[in-house]
């Protein structure tokens, strides 16, 4: 990535505005102001994640390239974090998104402003850049969002196809830690310790909140945006990457806006194109401002007119738990979805994957050792190891139905479906379905996979329990992908009952009996080469750091000879850094341990340790957060702490502890 240090602007810096609410509550902005400029239109980041520490690396890469581009770029703190007064609630909650429209209408009235407002982020920033279009004010004009999603329900980092993610305890501890943080002394004063302690001592308990909702209730609906995409007015570019949890959101917005509309998916973790991994990166701001200056500045450069859906078409290659780049080609949909694509059906038969049917009964077995290649829910970086290894391993644990080698190499290009008869042994069961490029050498390589909760075969919004042993059908539309399977190289079809530690068992062992399907697969006419291009990738100069420490990451799995209890156990520390801007040293430790053992779903458990700290001079702080879930047949337990020291004197520690019904 190149970094570029003469812009067409010079570029001013306010580290700490209020912006006002109505409440009396002030929120703190980051601003960069393009100068010798007259009013211009604002690109705004709205996040908790600490502008003034967290995010700053990344936020001096985009927003003073944005800002010497001729664009007021504001990075805002939401309230309760950071340097922002108030308190935090729950993720995207009526006070964030209130507050949100508060934010973009002051914005917007700034004598610096020319009316015109855009949002960009990923992650949360991506999500609330949504929920805020749909609330429709008047100045925001125009949204990137990348690595978010439409459905907060199906398609978060809580629960997919109705079965309860393992990383939603992950999560919880996560943003516990990172909203227990105080703001910097240098900007609050003497006031930060009380402001400190309050956000401590309204920390919610999240963990428990989000497993009270196990179903696709109203909490869901809340800030999920497929419940009325008409209500987006703003033109949105939806941006994301294959090795990210939110691989599906791109399609969907590209599908299902009325709005001006177009998607990009790359190979990409869960962060911005232009430094993710693997490459190829991109010119992604280049592309962003491309988009502002068409949708903010009413530039007549065509961007309206570029091919609807641009996407990455990865080369089959032997898998890997970390990729630094990955072969492939670029295409390009002018609609979508595309119109002309085949599609290739295959049938699930006792003996495999082909295109004729025939008779199928085959046994998924009670297993709960499937799903230890899965690699993690979003590749982030915070750990070893984290995109999905060889599936040979959870093949062994799964039916694994195989079809013949390709005769010629073909571009799958979609979401697969799996419509499928099968039958339960217990009235809660769960299904997990994963299709993978089989090579000639036995190595399989995961192209996409999806789950269902068996109980919600008529709907997310209920659980109808299973009959058992009584056959029914179920369609299961797997993630988006786009993937060349090789020539000589075959399709494979895995099915379980478990996925564990990417979804929570269900309390007991469970045995499914296929009895046939068919599994579609969208097949693209075969890319040439690419088909679209984009400028190298280039951003502002990095932030100013000097590193005290390096960090270190392992990630061991072991199994006991006695209990075959198996135990996955990831440490990843960052080491610590000082930024010389602001002369703040930060560190972040995080661990993890799962656990199962092969014959005991309620065996099941997961435990996290987060630590982070903050220092300058003689002033230091830690903030320390622990979380441990399990279960029994009919509660979910949950147990954190947080705990908060100020140099080697602890001055906070509070427990939660909760027991919630398994609907």
């Amino acid at each position: 990535m190149q970094s570029v240090e003469q812009f067409p602007y010079d570029v001013s810096e306010d580290p700490h505005v209020l912006i006002p609410l109505q409440d009396g509550r002030n929120l703190s902005a980051r601003i960069w102001r393009p100068q010798g400029i007259g009013p211009a239109p604002v690109i705004l980041e709205y996040l908790p994640y600490r502008k003034r520490d967290g995010t700053a690396a990344r936020d001096a890469l985009n927003h003073p390239w944005l800002a010497g581009h001729g664009y007021v770029a504001a990075r805002v703190d939401i309230a309760g974090t950071g340097e922002s007064e108030g308190l935090f609630d729950d993720e995207y909650s009526e006070q964030e998104l209130t507050d949100g429209v508060e934010v973009i209408n002051w914005l917007a009235a700034q004598d610096w402003c020319s009316g015109a407002v855009g949002m960009t982020g990923i992650s949360w920033g991506g999500f609330n850049g949504l929920q805020l279009a749909a609330r429709a004010p008047e100045a925001l004009k125009a949204v990137v969002s990348i690595c978010s999603t439409v459905d907060r329900y199906a398609d978060d980092i809580h629960y997919k196809g109705g079965c309860l993610l393992g990383e939603n305890a992950g999560w919880a501890s996560t943003v516990a830690g990172w909203f227990g943080l105080p703001p910097d002394p240098e900007i609050q004063g003497d006031a930060w310790r009380d402001i400190w302690l309050k956000r401590l001592e309204e920390t919610p308990f999240l963990g428990a909140e989000w497993l009270r909702h196990q179903t696709r209730d109203g909490y869901w609906k809340h800030g999920s945006i497929c419940e009325d995409y008409s209500a987006i007015k703003a033109a949105v570019l939806a941006v994301g990457g294959w090795h990210d949890g939110y691989r599906n959101t791109i399609s969907r917005l590209v599908e299902g806006l009325d709005a001006p509309v177009k998607g990009i998916v790359g190979p990409w973790d869960h962060h911005y194109p232009h430094f993710a991994k693997p490459e190829p990166a991109i010119g992604f701001l280049q592309e962003v401002k491309r988009w502002y200056d068409r949708w903010l500045k009413d530039e007549p450069n065509g961007a309206e007119a570029d091919p609807a859906y641009r996407a990455y078409v990865m080369d089959g290659i032997p898998p890997a738990t970390d990729y630094l780049d990955r072969p492939g080609r670029w295409i390009a949909e002018e609609n979508w979805p595309a119109r002309t694509y085949a599609t290739r059906r295959l049938y699930l038969t006792t003996k495999g994957l082909f295109e004729q049917e025939a008779p199928c009964e085959a046994e998924a077995a009670a297993d709960l050792l499937c799903g230890m290649g899965a690699g993690e829910y979003f590749a982030f970086g915070f750990g070893p190891g984290e995109l999905p290894d060889d599936q040979r391993g959870d093949d062994m644990h799964s039916l694994a139905l195989s079809g013949l080698p390709v005769e010629a190499a073909l571009d799958v290009v979609g979401a697969p479906r799996l419509t499928v008869t099968l039958a339960a042994d217990q009235p809660k069961a769960q299904i997990a379905v994963r299709l993978s490029d089989l090579a000639p050498d036995g190595s399989a390589t995961l192209i996409t996979h999806g789950f269902l909760n068996l109980r919600q075969r008529f709907g997310p919004e209920a659980m109808v329990e299973v009959t058992p042993d009584e056959a029914f059908e179920v369609e299961i539309e797997l993630d988006q992908c786009a993937y060349r399977l090789p020539a000589g190289h075959a399709f494979r079809l895995s099915v379980s009952s478990s996925y564990w530690p990417f979804i929570w068992p269900e309390p007991d062992l469970t045995r499914l009996t296929v009895y046939g399907g068919e599994l579609s697969i969208p097949l693209r006419p075969l890319a040439q080469g690419d088909e679209c291009a984009f400028e190298p990738p280039e951003a502002a100069s990095p932030l100013p750091t000097r590193t005290i420490s390096e960090g270190t990451e392992s990630k061991d799995v072991s199994a006991d000879p006695v209990t075959g209890e198996t135990l996955i156990r990831i440490k990843s520390d960052n080491g610590k850094t000082e930024d010389l801007n602001t002369g703040l040293i930060t560190s972040i430790y995080r661990g993890e341990t799962w656990r199962i053992t092969p014959d005991d779903p309620l065996s099941a458990r997961s435990d996290f340790d987060w630590s982070r700290t903050m220092a300058r001079g003689d002033w230091a702080v830690k903030v320390d957060s622990t979380l441990s879930q399990w279960a029994d047949a009919h509660h979910f337990h949950i147990e954190a702490t947080l705990t908060a020291f100020e140099g080697a004197e602890k001055v906070f520690a509070k427990t939660f502890s909760e027991k919630i019904p398994r609907v």
